[in-house]
């Protein structure tokens, strides 16, 4: 059984404004993952998120749960039903990240399952602008499974 993974990047533009606590400091969803992300390669699900990690990587971010101050496109469109591992990842924690740490058997860098030369690329590509307009700690990436 294969997985699919859905999901929308988010930013939050009132916060380097006037601050994250400031009431007009709401997150805004940017874009769906679907139009960015064409592939499904199991390790990049694995070292981002710890889904079908059969690799032994160490997840940047698992299980978080989805966020409660999210979009209400987001809202919209996350799939509450069938969906399972939702977590969320911010772009501060994704460059901040050690993209050459390896999975279990040392034969898988984080950067080659799921850095800027794979499918990911766009995503980060989107993230990283984003996260220079309006703050790294601003930017997420909200991801479920299927």
């Amino acid at each position: 059984m294969s997985t699919d993974i859905s999901g929308m990047i988010e930013c939050r533009p009132g916060a380097r404004l006037w601050g994250p606590e400031d009431e007009d400091s709401v997150w805004v969803a940017g874009i769906d993952l679907f139009l960015l992300n064409g592939g499904n390669a199991y390790d990049g699900l694995a070292c981002l998120f710890g889904v079908r990690n059969s690799f032994g990587f160490r997840p940047l971010a698992e299980g978080r749960g989805f966020p409660g101050d999210a979009s209400q496109a987001l809202r919209a469109a996350y799939g509450q039903g069938e969906a399972y591992g939702t977590t969320y990842v911010t772009w501060a924690e994704l460059a901040a990240a050690d993209w050459q740490e390896t999975d279990a058997s040392g034969a898988r860098t984080r950067a080659g399952a799921a850095g800027d030369g794979t499918d990911w690329g766009p995503v980060w590509t989107v993230m990283r602008t984003l996260g220079a307009l309006h703050g790294a700690d601003n930017v997420r990436l909200v991801v479920w499974f299927f």
